[in-house]
């Protein structure tokens, strides 16, 4: 046998393997940790590496990209800046909680157009068969629209009553428009929603991806979970349509999630963002965009003040977390935080850290059970560091928890479908309620320390007790924490 021929061609492979790697991770604008990340993958795993990649590392095309980019509208323009101009300014008597919740409305408005919401009731759901219950009867209740989007919505029998029900308003003139994700609904055929069509009503994978085959990536998916109804009422959180979130998978078992139900003006916004993916997949069929579909400023005072904020890849800015960390920064007494992946970039880590070190009474709930392997170990790395900061760590007992929930010092919240961890950042579609009401704050909290009682408490010393090779996994996921 010819060794020299032999090295020659291993080391041919390796150097045309390096260049392919190179070309293709630095072709796509992305931030500093991925890019090594993919560096690391394709060179480690020559060929295998670039089939991870297009999985994984594929981003959305420019025409996709251009679809979802939209400059906004000039009369809801107009009406935020008034809104804007109508805010109470700074003033010197603001508490540190008032000047925090005028930093977020500020923060928001300037990066993702965000109206404040004033007359708002708010109701929490954390049960899915209650939470599906009530969403059903809302939508018979429908007199005008009804659109529903959601990550996942299968075909099993939880999926067929909540299509059972659209397709009977359908049938009465109420207009049904669906919006789900291909890769989420995987296994729901575009057939499933034809009875709905038959009746008048729609249905469409978000930006027209029907096939996951022609398209096969995992990232840049529509994460949102909203429902909005005749404008009014609205739904936004982390539960998806489909059994396993009524606690009928023997795999996850009792599915523990959270959901905010908004009645008022903040349902208008969550009818906006819906209108804006629609449009984004339906060019051809756009729903008018006029000021009937986005909040007004108005003189009266509700009961919970909120606003809707979107985040996504058609965007560098990361608005949801931004949000995050305004919230970290500004937690003074207490950060609670319930999230399935606990993977946070540099900026949203040190910003835990430091709340922790400045004596915050931070507390973290993450899963005792894994969906996704390589992102629960990674989530257990970033849960050791943050515990030997002196952060509470609670493992969930009682099945599966899937809540987004992020809560400080008993008056600024947030529920949606963002994680804490790089995908949510800035690989997906979320949407997130950042709500300013103490009542709401304290019912997270004492949800939260309910949860406690079902998790278990993790000190720094019990993760240095888990064995050499358990340790080896986090450390291993961890550096493929930002394409994870």
């Amino acid at each position: 046998m010819n060794w020299t021929l032999v090295y020659l061609i291993i080391f041919a492979i390796f150097a045309i393997n390096t260049i392919a790697a190179i070309f293709t991770v630095f072709r796509e604008r992305r931030d500093i940790a991925a890019t090594w990340a993919w560096l690391l993958v394709l060179n480690l795993l020559p060929v295998i590496g670039f089939l991870f990649y297009a999985f994984f590392g594929r981003k959305l095309t420019h025409r996709q990209l251009n679809k979802i980019q939209r400059q906004p509208n000039a009369e809801l323009t107009d009406a935020l800046s008034q809104q804007q101009a109508s805010l109470p300014p700074y003033s010197p008597g603001d508490t540190h909680q008032e000047s925090s919740v005028k930093n977020m409305i500020q923060l928001f408005q300037n990066v993702d157009h965000s109206f404040v919401t004033l007359n708002n009731q708010t109701e929490l759901f954390t049960e899915g068969p209650k939470l599906f219950k009530n969403i059903q009867q809302e939508i018979l209740n429908a007199q005008h629209v009804v659109y529903v989007e959601f990550y996942t919505f299968y075909n099993d029998k939880l999926g067929q009553e909540i299509l059972s029900t659209l397709v009977a308003k359908a049938q009465e003139g109420v207009t049904v428009r669906v919006l789900y994700d291909s890769w989420g609904s995987m296994g729901t055929k575009r057939e499933f929603f034809n009875p709905l069509r038959d009746v008048g009503g729609f249905a469409e994978p978000f930006l027209g991806i029907h096939s996951n085959w022609r398209d096969f990536r995992l990232n840049f998916r529509n994460h949102r979970k909203i429902v909005a109804i005749d404008g009014w009422t609205g739904y936004i959180g982390g539960f998806n349509i489909g059994d396993q979130y009524v606690g009928r998978s023997k795999k996850f078992g009792h599915w523990r999630d959270t959901h905010m139900k908004v009645v008022g003006d903040a349902a208008l916004a969550l009818q906006g963002h819906f209108i804006s993916d629609w449009n984004a997949t339906v060019p051809e069929n756009e729903l008018e965009r006029t000021m009937q579909h986005f909040p007004k400023l108005t003189d009266e005072i509700g009961k919970t003040m909120m606003q809707i904020v979107t985040s996504g890849p058609d965007s560098d800015i990361e608005q949801i977390k931004l949000g995050y960390l305004r919230m970290i920064n500004s937690a003074r007494k207490r950060l609670y935080i319930q999230t399935p992946y606990l993977i946070p970039d540099d900026s949203v880590l040190n910003a835990l850290r430091s709340a922790i070190l400045s004596g915050v009474d931070v507390r973290i709930m993450i899963p005792h059970m894994p969906d996704h392997p390589f992102v629960y170990r990674a989530s257990q790395y970033y849960a050791r560091l943050l515990a030997e900061d002196g952060a509470k760590i609670y493992f969930y007992q009682n099945g599966f928890i899937h809540a987004k929930v992020v809560m400080i010092d008993d008056a600024i919240s947030s529920v949606g479908s963002a994680n804490l961890d790089f995908r949510s950042f800035n690989l997906n579609f979320e949407a997130n309620a950042f709500v300013y009401d103490f009542k709401v704050a304290r019912e997270l909290r004492e949800i939260f320390e309910a949860d406690m009682k079902e998790s278990t408490l993790v000190t720094a010393q019990d993760f240095k007790n888990m064995s050499l090779w358990l340790r080896f996994k986090q450390a291993g996921s961890r550096l493929l924490a930002p394409i994870l």
